[in-house]
């Protein structure tokens, strides 16, 4: 009888240990970039931002507001009057250039983060606060500014939002690129790794939905790194699914203004769906609930404010736009305004009835539902009745 032979010993895989540095460095990204960190201007041969300079004035002040709307939101967690907030700090560039290159037309499926895309379409900031101070589920509506609830299940949205613009394509509102409908959905790139989101590229793609994908890419799912996603750029997945696919300096407003515009013109005139990774780095917690210093290193942090997205613009509008600093003063006392008016409007936002949800599972209330209803009245009664007990 032969002695087996003893095979390799099997590779063993060390558990993730954090903090860590992200996978790649940055310069050695390549990307769609029309604006550098240091505010200038420079050309690439497939995608051009073709507005003058009073728009960038306008992309500068939609930043500076959704961020002090942020940091402001970010306070009142801390001070216990929101249960939680998401912020979306480091991503304003990615979000207001995006919500920019939307016309009216256009419906748009969020995230949880999407603050500065809400702030392009409409939404009153308030509103996004009601849903994490635990008051609503939600108070705005979506047909009302063509921006969908907030979408908490990891990825789910891009399916929505592939069946919505599939019902664009039914309804024949697409063909024309400037005046054509398309969808666009937002997600993170922890949410790629989700089956929702694998399942909406192949719908798309089979479909042709006039449908544009926009991954945020800001280097960390809460604490796990890209490199526990893809050992690829996230954009080249879409050629295997069968579409395009592009990468943007996602701290790069103009940048990302001009390749989501031309995205979603592809998806209007009928050419179907388009993968864009914006490239950026989430600046603080995944969450308020969330601690980053665990997990990553603070070189890393101060390496990325270098490329602050505001802070490119600002240079650009000083350098060549001839502003001065009574501009960019009057934006920052109207960012404080904002914040005020919204602290305010969170203190005075009414307790809500806890049988109103049951309004708004159906059109039509069913005698289940109305059963359901008033079982809960009872149950809900019987604490102020204990209560008074006690006195």
């Amino acid at each position: 009888m032969s002695e087996s032979v003893p095979g390799p010993a099997p590779e063993v895989f060390a558990p993730h240990k954090a903090p860590v540095s992200p996978p790649q460095a940055s310069e050695e990204v390549e990307f769609v970039q029309l604006l550098t960190p240091e505010g200038e201007r420079v050309e690439h041969p497939d995608f051009t931002f073709d507005l003058d300079d009073e728009a960038v004035k306008g992309f500068y002040r939609d930043m500076v507001l959704v961020r002090r709307i942020d940091s402001e939101a970010t306070a009142l967690q801390r001070q216990g009057e929101l249960g939680l907030w998401a912020s979306l700090l480091g991503q304003e560039a990615a979000q207001i250039g995006s919500g920019r290159a939307l016309n009216k037309r256009d419906m748009v499926f969020p995230t949880y983060r999407e603050h500065g895309v809400a702030w392009c379409q409409g939404v009153n900031p308030l509103n996004l606060l009601g849903l994490f101070r635990g008051v609503d589920q939600g108070a705005w509506d979506p047909k009302d500014n063509n921006f969908h609830l907030y979408t908490i299940v990891i990825g789910a949205q891009t399916l929505h939002a592939t069946g919505y613009a599939m019902g664009q394509q039914r309804d024949h509102a697409i063909g024309d690129a400037d005046n054509g409908e398309a969808t666009i959905a937002y997600f993170g790139d922890g949410a790629s790794s989700q089956g929702d989101v694998n399942e909406a590229f192949i719908w798309a793609s089979v479909f042709n939905a006039p449908v544009v994908f926009f991954c945020q890419n800001n280097q960390w799912a809460i604490s796990e790194p890209i490199d526990r996603q893809t050992r690829i750029p996230l954009y080249q997945r879409a050629a295997g699914f069968g579409f395009p696919g592009v990468r943007v300096d996602g701290n790069d407003v103009l940048a990302t203004y001009a390749v989501t515009q031309q995205a979603l013109r592809r998806a209007r005139e009928g050419s179907g769906p388009t993968l864009i990774e914006a490239y950026t780095y989430r600046m603080g917690a995944h969450t308020t609930s969330d601690d980053p210093t665990k997990y990553r290193l603070s070189e890393d942090l101060e390496h990325w404010k270098l490329k602050d997205p505001i802070a490119r613009v600002h240079a650009y509008l000083t350098r060549h736009a001839g502003l001065d600093h009574d501009y960019f003063d009057e934006v920052d006392a109207e960012a404080d305004k904002v914040a005020a008016e919204l602290r305010a409007g969170c203190l005075a936002l009414p307790e809500p009835e806890l049988t109103d949800f049951f309004q708004h599972v159906y059109v039509e209330e069913t005698p289940q539902l109305a059963e359901q209803r008033e079982q809960f009245a009872v149950y809900a009664a019987s604490f102020s009745a204990d209560s008074e007990g006690e006195g």
